[in-house]
């Protein structure tokens, strides 16, 4: 039998039974890469999926998304083995991406953190040049419910329960098991660096540089976006749901209309607080533009909208302007590596025009803003002139938001700046989150699919371009932030659920982004589906879900 190697771009023989890893071996250098996991028959798969027929077999190595997942997954399961050895009966908590690394909790020990970060980060490195095997098992769901309550996950067992799934998939190290949201690999030699170390109340977990394996990223803090995911974690214990097993159970006892109407609830709340800041600093002389920026899918137009509402109740006339009608015309526009027009770049925009009409508005002149004609690709002038009165705001939404290069003609005490961004803080388990990115796709497929005329195939393809325009143009700016929004909703991906997975289902099966539906779909299997009638007409969700009593 032959399987068709993508990377190799040829058909390479094995025999019945024999593992991916097997033939990666025996490959060995041909490959030129050092595979983590692979992608069989656009599926993810780890290196011990055995062969016994004829597939089509891409190889992946760290630097992959897939690669990534893999690894850093497969990290956690070292890193859960090395907390039962140093500090027996304690529990580790894996809570989500910060800071370039994973935050942690480790609870129920009296160990110096100092020390049992030293300690922890040591029986890592030896479990890992142990070489030793990760093995992937299935058992009646029953049997791995009874295991996981041995070892205390309570977590788990609450989810297995919730779902009632016949079978389940588990990893097992050095006798102890675990359950993942990816493939992991088989054996821990295959992990290189990584980093264990304080981090505010818990630890952070770094994983390796993509670029040198060996070595581990660097922290970067981001004690903003700290606080902005711990303040909702908060209230996820408050109220009793911080994981989808508490979740789905909710759901089950019929709760999910309470559960919803609090959490909108609680994003009244901020956005309330966040416009009495932004009045207060006017009633100062200050904050007469107000800058929101995020990453795609973020829910920055509605929240934009919502904060107009609230200013409007403090006395305060919200002006809009759009960061659109300021590109330059398009033969101006900048190119990306791949030689398309990069409109998320800050130099498509005239940055010159937009703050000498920011610092007329500010002086309380009128001036004539431009409309950009995207048939034409140029920017015209049709009458339309606006001034801003004194107590006026002006609010202008745009991923540039926070970067100084857009508004550097305006002083500081003039702006006021807000970053929109949806934080998970629902855990699948105690050691498995929900990936910030993933909530952030699944919106955009589902409002793309609906209102924008695009295909989920499409949305999935142009995904690592948008990913690479936040990394470049928006992250490196978010702490500079004066208040953070989380728009996230613990209920929301099970209103996704349902709508998700039939548009997810349109991708066909011999693309290459087949391999992000099909492991979107297996993330949401997770998740009790909500019906979305529940959802008010002035939530945020209704951006991406429809039935919104806003215009977009």
């Amino acid at each position: 039998m032959k399987l068709y190697c993508v990377n190799l771009k040829e058909y390479i023989p094995f025999t019945g039974g024999e593992t991916l890893q097997n033939v990666a071996d025996r490959l060995g250098e041909r490959l030129g890469i050092v595979p983590v996991s692979a992608r069989v028959n656009n599926k993810e798969e780890g290196l011990s999926f055995p062969l016994y027929a004829p597939k089509q077999v891409e190889f992946v190595p760290v630097d992959d998304p897939a690669g990534q997942r893999c690894y850093i997954r497969s990290l956690c399961m070292v890193l859960y083995r090395a907390v039962t050895r140093v500090a027996p009966g304690a529990r580790l908590e894996i809570c989500n991406a910060v800071s370039g690394g994973y935050y942690v909790r480790i609870t129920d020990t009296d160990v110096d953190r100092e020390l049992m970060a030293r300690d922890v980060a040591d029986e890592m490195k030896r479990l890992i040049e142990a070489d030793m095997p990760i093995e992937r098992k299935e058992k009646p769901t029953p049997e791995v419910i009874e295991l996981f309550r041995e070892q205390g996950l309570t977590a788990k067992v609450k989810l297995l329960e919730s779902l009632h799934e016949l079978y389940t998939i588990y990893y097992r190290l050095d006798g102890l098991a675990d359950t993942t949201l990816s493939p992991l690999v088989p054996r821990t030699g295959l992990l290189g660096g990584f980093g264990f170390t304080p981090y505010e109340e818990g630890f952070l977990l770094l994983g390796c540089d993509p670029r040198n394996p060996s070595c581990a990223t660097s922290p970067k803090p981001q004690p903003k976006l700290f606080r902005a995911f711990t303040a909702y974690q908060e209230f996820n214990r408050i109220i009793g749901i911080s994981n989808v097993g508490s979740l789905n159970t909710a759901v089950a006892e019929g709760e999910s209309g309470m559960m919803i109407n609090v959490a909108e609830a609680l994003h009244t709340k901020h956005i309330r607080e966040i416009a009495q800041a932004i009045t207060d600093r006017h009633r100062e002389g200050g904050a007469k533009v107000v800058l929101i920026a995020g990453p795609s899918s973020s829910g920055k137009t509605t929240f934009t909208k919502r904060l107009a509402i609230e200013l409007l109740t403090n006395l305060l006339r919200p002006v809009m302007i759009s960061l659109d009608d300021y590109f330059v015309d398009r033969h101006l526009t900048p190119l990306d590596e791949t030689g398309d027009y990069d409109y998320e770049s800050i130099k498509a925009l005239d940055l010159e025009l937009f703050n000498s009409h920011l610092c007329a508005l500010i002086r309380g002149e009128e001036v004539e803003l431009p409309t950009y004609n995207f048939e034409k690709g140029s920017r015209e002038f049709r009458g339309k002139r606006i001034s801003l009165p004194e107590d006026g705001v002006l609010l202008i939404e745009g991923i540039h938001g926070l970067n100084p290069e857009l508004t550097s003609a305006v002083e500081d005490s003039m702006k006021y700046r807000v970053y929109v961004s949806a934080l998970s803080t629902i855990q699948i388990d105690d050691h498995n989150w929900v990936s910030t990115t993933d909530n952030r796709l699944l919106r955009r497929i589902i409002r793309d699919y609906k209102y924008r005329g695009t295909s989920a195939l499409s949305t999935i393809r142009r995904w690592p371009s948008v990913r690479r325009g936040e990394e470049k143009w928006i992250f490196p700016y978010q702490e500079n932030a004066d208040s953070m929004f989380n728009s996230s909703f613990i209920f929301e991906l099970s209103v996704m659920r349902d709508e998700a997975e039939r548009v997810l289902r349109t991708v066909p099966r011999d693309v290459p982004e087949y391999a992000q539906a099909h492991r979107l779909r297996h993330f949401l299997s997770y998740f009790a589906p909500v019906s979305s009638r529940l959802i008010p007409p002035t939530s945020l969700m209704r951006e991406f879900l429809g039935g919104s009593s806003f215009k977009y």
